[in-house]
This record gives structure tokens, sequence and C-alpha cells, in this order.
């Protein structure tokens, strides 16, 4: 799955208990007809790659949805849910002309070696 959109903030990295668990979050605003701001999560190696972003950018997300089920002291069962973003990507980089890169034409030489290529090659046919 992915999310779209501007990014509104970067958070700073967190770390948790002793295992040194890392998160990093960022909130992009979506561009639909009623925005959304959407708080993706990243985690442990994956908040590195929000090194090279900033607030303004419009970028694509990545993101896996997570649950999980958490049982309170008096018993009650509750359901979280988190946006985990495992790629992001600057929308703007990417976007460039529209169209995608050409490869370059053949030269003249290059026309000419192919036709080489065949004339000798069609006296090995074997029939």
């Amino acid at each position: 799955m992915e999310v779209q959109g501007k990014i509104k903030l970067i958070g700073e990295t967190q770390t948790f208990g002793s295992n040194g668990f890392q998160k990093r979050e960022v909130v992009v605003t979506t561009a639909e007809q009623y925005p959304q701001s959407i708080m993706v999560e990243f985690v442990q190696d994956k908040t590195d790659l929000l090194n090279n972003f900033a607030a303004g950018q419009d970028v694509k997300i990545s993101i896996n949805l997570r649950g999980r089920e958490w049982t309170n002291p008096q018993g009650e069962i509750k359901y979280f849910n988190s946006i985990q973003g495992w790629r992001i990507e600057n929308l703007a980089a990417s976007t460039g002309t529209g169209s995608p890169d050409m490869p370059p034409m053949p030269t003249e030489e290059a026309f000419q070696a192919a036709d080489n290529i065949k004339t000798e090659g069609e006296d090995d046919l074997p029939f």
C-alpha cells in the first residue's frame, strides 16, 4: 500500500526500553478533496530513511498496516492499529518531464556494422 502527499512534519528519532527500539514519525497531508493528515511511523533501521527529507516535500510512502491486541489490567481486550513505512520516495525528483528516458539513437557506424555482420554471416548458412 502507499500514502502520497506533502510532508507536514518529521519527528525526531525516539528510543524506547532497554533493547533500544527506535521509532520516528512523519505526518503527510494528502492532496484529496478532503485532505487527511496521516501519521506514518518508521521503526528500527528504517528511521534513517527520513534523514534526506524535509517539511513541504511531496512524497510517496510505501506502508504496511499493523494491528495488535492488548489486554489491560482489568482484563479488557483492546485493539490498536499503526501505519509503518518501509520506503519513501521524493515525487518531485521522479516527475521530471513526464516522458521516460529514451535510449540514444544508433549512429550511422552502428548501422553499417550491423549490415556487415549480416553480409558476412549470409555465406555461412547451411541451406
